[in-house]
């Protein structure tokens, strides 16, 4: 494979993790998580929301879409919409690009309730044993509200197969400031870490991928563009490109590697869906918020993500009273127990058979 002919500082990750999508991009360059194991889907059937601006970077993760999935297949038993008007964000919400089916269930938590003290030490005390950590929103919630909550949490660590050499920290994408960087830079580093990465394709300077290969089932995509498009067209080029690559996918010796040091750690509220009452029930969400903490370094990474849709209800339902009251006529059936077809049965429609008050 030819030399990269420029360093990489401007460089468009894709990282896939089973954890789900995760992305942060400019207008030249991304880092991307996507499932290897998925199949390769056309862009309508590929949905990632909501999607976050940092400046000119975009992140998406999808702890949020899985309360929202709970939210639509549990509790609403319907797509979300609100009795206001139209929302784009719920729109995307309920195409359900995101499901448990896409990450192991040892990297997932999920649970729903009224919001009571009891409640919150449940989750609390969920999280600690499942991932050995505590929350970053749930002290920053109304446990007295008796409002609903349904929250997650998407948990991933992983490591390189062999640790990186950290590398001369430089610009990225010319920017005024230096960064970290690992990866590559001499033919011996080649020798002892030529099982770190695959190369999935290297069609010019400006448009390649590699794959970092980890001790687990996570696997971390760089995937290098010009290109200005949505998330899910960037998956479904790189599963394209990586199809049609037909040269050799082996890292060479004359092949360098240059990757930059990433974290991340964010709180997204997305107000769009706030203060709006959803159709077909007396919920209106009262906060939607999302936590992003993610890592990447010359050992491996981490991503740590909360999410919590928190509703109460318009107006308390007034509880239906039934009334089984057989002054009127009507129908006595005798049967035995799992027989089909009944040994006695009256009509009754006067007072004939029945006995007399005193």
């Amino acid at each position: 494979m030819a030399k990269f002919k420029k360093s990489l500082g401007a460089f468009l990750a894709l990282t896939m993790i089973t954890a789900g999508f995760f992305a942060i991009q400019n207008r030249a360059d991304a880092f991307l998580w996507f499932k290897k194991e998925a199949k390769e889907k056309t862009v309508d059937k590929i949905s990632f929301a909501p999607v976050n601006n940092i400046g000119k970077n975009k992140v998406w993760v999808g702890t949020f879409q899985l309360v929202w999935n709970d939210l639509k297949n549990d509790i609403i038993k319907a797509p979300v919409e609100f009795k206001d008007g139209k929302s784009d964000l719920a729109k995307n919400l309920n195409k359900e690009g995101f499901t448990v089916n896409d990450i192991s269930d040892d990297s997932y938590y999920k649970n729903k309730g009224v919001m009571t003290p009891d409640f919150k030490k449940e989750i609390e005390d969920d999280i600690k044993e499942k991932f050995s950590e505590t929350s970053d929103i749930l002290d920053t919630l109304d446990w007295n509200s008796k409002s609903y909550l349904i929250y997650a949490m998407l948990k991933k660590d992983f490591e390189y197969l062999k640790e990186f050499p950290e590398l001369n920290g430089t610009s990225f994408n010319n920017s005024k400031e230096n960064v970290k960087y690992f990866g590559i830079k001499t033919e011996d580093s080649i020798h002892e870490l030529k099982d770190n990465l695959d190369v999935l394709f290297y069609n010019s300077s400006d448009d390649y991928a590699v794959k970092l290969i980890t001790k687990g089932n996570d696997e971390v995509i760089l995937y290098r563009t010009n290109d200005n498009k949505t998330l899910e067209k960037y998956v479904i080029d790189v599963n394209k490109k990586a199809k049609n690559y037909k040269e050799d996918t082996t890292f060479k010796r004359n092949d360098r590697l240059k990757v930059p040091y990433i974290k991340i750690d964010e709180m997204f509220n997305y107000n769009e869906l706030c203060n709006r009452e959803i159709k077909g029930s007396d919920f209106i969400i009262t906060g939607a918020i999302q936590t992003l903490k993610f890592n990447l370094d010359n050992k491996g990474g981490s991503l740590k993500s909360e999410a919590a849709l928190i509703m109460k209800m318009s107006a308390v339902p007034k509880e239906e009273i039934r009334y089984f009251d057989f002054s009127k006529p009507f129908v006595l059936i005798l049967k035995e127990k799992d027989k089909k077809i009944p040994y006695f049965i009256a009509d009754i429609k006067d007072e004939t058979f029945l006995e007399k008050a005193e």
